[in-house]
């Protein structure tokens, strides 16, 4: 029977799954990397320990079971970058994460020079040091080896997807729902855009060839294995939610909260609405698929950080409360850790608590952080569903769905219905699934895929409405905003 690997290269770690023509999806290992912080803001990864990782997932897998591999599909990070000597394979600096500030200034200048207007036009993205042609322009600036190379016409600069496809398959390339993450793909015409470029300082000729989502994307030598699907992690989990009709919409808590609503061969930007226009995923060089998209930068990493500050005691300790919701007795957090992400791209917000007294103890606070989530995702449905259609039925994957607590009360906030997907990786299965249909279109399947429709494992459905709590949480917010500077 014909099995694909996906590889679900993370944030914090790679996983690597199995899926059968007949629908068995079966995850195989889950490796953990490295997170480094060379300064206050900077994030980085050791690209050779996530190439290391991805290597020993598909080892694994190809190990499993003597089962016959047919091809693998890889997700990324998304506006991770790394840049490294085309000639040998070598990086030349640390991986630049998604979540790192480092660039901060630059886009402040971009911003009183009045740049943000182009970038919102042509490739859909306010300037933000979240996505990625600051940090490519960065490692021009600051790392020698960088403009050598240039010289040599031997720079490679691209999001994760690249490196790992040049290293696995000698191909550098990337696809277009990657691309759409950088501030330099033009998203009507899907190439680089000279002007976006020339805008921030990065060559054209440094970046990848864009090609389509299911695409040949060589064959991982070491492994005698196509990769054959190659797409960004929140487009990945839309696709393996079945998210393909215009207004379908799925939100993953994973390190921060992404929610991405369909928007069909639709190009949805609205202006000064906050929300980002990018692409889904593209299955063939014809077929284009858009998606609206809104983020919260701190969801698992608020759950994180209460665990490190020992507020908390484990991730367990957080299902349940026994008392009311916090918010309703006047405790509120905002959850603006790394700032405040979308509608209001702002990284002066600072994370704020209101509503303290001397009788409240480390489980409310600890309640209120878990409400704060689900408060900030509720803000990014409630405008998301002022734009376009979103079904009654809202699916969610990530860490925070299997916490039952904040499954409800996400339902109640949004005033929908939360459903829970039988597998929790979503992510990992909506790679498999594209991975599966591209093998069937490139004739390495001797049967068509037939896809199942998807299937839910929990349901919580609204009960009470919390108008007015969160009306409160709205003023919270405001109060929390350029408070950094």
């Amino acid at each position: 029977m014909n099995t694909v690997v996906a590889i679900d290269q993370g944030t914090t770690g790679t996983k690597t799954a199995l899926l059968k023509e007949n629908g068995d999806f079966q995850l195989i290992s889950n490796n953990q990397h490295h997170q480094i912080h060379p300064q206050d803001g900077w994030v980085e990864h050791d690209p050779e320990e996530l190439l290391s990782n991805i290597q020993s997932g598909i080892g694994q897998a190809c190990a499993s079971g003597g089962q016959k591999i047919c091809a693998m599909g890889i997700d990324n990070q998304g506006e991770t970058i790394v840049a490294w000597d085309g000639a040998t394979g070598t990086p030349i600096y640390n991986a630049i994460v998604w979540q790192d500030l480092r660039t901060q200034s630059n886009i402040e200048k971009l911003k009183l020079d009045g740049a943000e207007e182009l970038t919102v036009n042509l490739a859909g993205l306010p300037l933000d040091p979240y996505f990625s042609a600051s940090k490519m322009k960065w490692i021009l600036d600051h790392v020698p080896e960088a403009n050598t190379l240039l010289k040599k016409k031997r720079l490679r600069i691209g999001t994760t997807d690249s490196f790992f496809l040049d290293r696995l398959t000698g191909m550098f390339a990337t696809d277009v729902s990657t691309a759409s993450r950088t501030s330099l793909m033009n998203l009507k015409d899907l190439q680089w855009d000279q002007e976006l470029c020339n805008l921030f300082g990065v060559p054209v000729e440094v970046l990848p060839e864009i090609y389509p989502t299911i695409h040949d994307f060589g064959v991982a030598a070491d492994f005698n294995c196509p990769v054959v699907a190659n797409i960004v992690d929140q487009q990945a989990a839309l696709y393996g939610h079945g998210c393909k009709n215009p207004g379908d919409t799925k939100i993953t808590f994973g390190t921060g909260a992404f929610a991405l609503a369909n928007t069909g061969s639709k190009i949805v930007n609205e202006a000064g609405q906050g929300f980002l226009p990018t692409v889904a995923w593209q299955l063939s060089s014809k077929s284009i698929s858009y998606a609206v998209d809104a983020g919260l930068y701190a969801a698992g990493s608020a759950i994180d950080w209460l665990i490190g500050t020992s507020l908390a005691e484990s991730v367990d300790s957080l299902n349940h409360f026994q008392a009311q919701s916090a918010i309703s007795r006047g405790l509120v957090f905002v959850p603006a850790l790394s700032g405040l992400g979308c509608p209001y791209w702002e990284r002066s917000a600072s994370a704020l608590w209101l509503g303290m007294d001397l009788n409240t103890s480390k489980e409310d606070l600890c309640q209120s952080v878990v409400e704060g989530i689900a408060l900030r995702a509720g803000q990014l449905i409630d405008k998301l569903a002022e734009m376009i259609n979103i079904p009654e039925k809202l699916p969610i994957d990530g860490g925070l769905s299997k916490n039952p607590y904040y499954c409800q009360f996400f339902a109640d906030v949004v005033q929908r219905k939360i459903v829970i997907p039988e597998t929790s990786e979503a992510t990992a299965y909506g790679t498999a699934k594209l991975a599966l249909l591209s093998c069937a279109e490139l004739g390495l399947m001797q049967n068509l895929f037939i896809e199942k429709p998807p299937s839910y494992s929990k349901l919580y459905s609204p009960g009470r409405n919390m108008r007015q709590e969160k009306e409160r949480f709205a003023m919270a917010v405001e109060r929390c905003r350029s408070w950094r500077y």
